[in-house]
């Protein structure tokens, strides 16, 4: 059993974490997305805290962000635990990969899973580079391949990842069970530090399109 920490403790961190960063968020701040959000379109995350569409996807997405650690870090401690197949195939993984650049390793939360590489603007020229081509390039050589798996360790493998994806199911729902916990402490932090801003930016953009006097 997993014991470091249950579910409703670190829900209750992470939205705890998230309300001391509301504050300092402002809709001048952030850059306008051209493509959906993979993490937060349709997540039942949304609906268990309590947020609307009409909540700004920076607000969303940082909190979205926060509670999908706490399901992924399930996963982590479930699949080192009782799946050592997949552990080991994650690790060897892991092992490859490490020492290149990555641009998503250390974002806060409110920008992970973002696109690094936001499509330029309408009349904007491309990028020079994009950070996802640096990290291409800095990628360290392959290994050398391993030997192939057997039909037992494959089936082991496909069985493992099966448990990996029961559990993490599991985790979300009780992310969201305990998240709906919180609902009022978050639709209260919308209401006094959000709504404020998006009225008066809404009402600065009704003076701008008035026709003069």
């Amino acid at each position: 059993m997993i014991l470091a920490g249950t579910i409703e403790e670190r829900v209750s961190v992470a939205v705890d974490a998230w309300l001391r960063w509301v504050p300092s968020w402002t809709p001048g701040t952030h850059r306008g997305r051209a493509r959906l959000c993979r993490r937060c379109t349709g997540s039942p995350l949304l609906a268990a805290a309590g947020l609307t569409a009409d909540v700004p996807h920076q607000v969303m997405h940082a909190l979205v962000s926060r509670m999908q650690r706490i399901i992924e870090r399930r996963v982590d401690e479930f699949t080192a635990s009782e799946l050592p197949a997949l552990h080991a195939e994650l690790t060897g993984e892991q092992l490859w990969s490490a020492g290149g650049y990555d641009p998503a390793e250390g974002l806060a939360p409110e920008y992970e899973g973002l696109d690094p590489d936001p499509e330029p603007d309408e009349g904007e020229q491309p990028f020079l580079f994009t950070l996802a081509g640096l990290a291409e390039e800095s990628r360290p050589a392959p290994p050398l391949p391993r030997p192939p798996l057997s039909p037992e360790e494959k089936q082991r493998l496909r069985h493992e990842i099966e448990l990996a994806d029961r559990c993490a199911a599991e985790a979300g729902r009780e992310v969201c069970f305990a998240l709906m916990e919180h609902r009022t402490r978050i639709e209260s932090a919308i209401h006094r530090f959000v709504e404020p801003q998006i009225r008066a930016m809404l009402d600065e953009l009704s003076r701008n399109l008035e026709p003069p006097q």
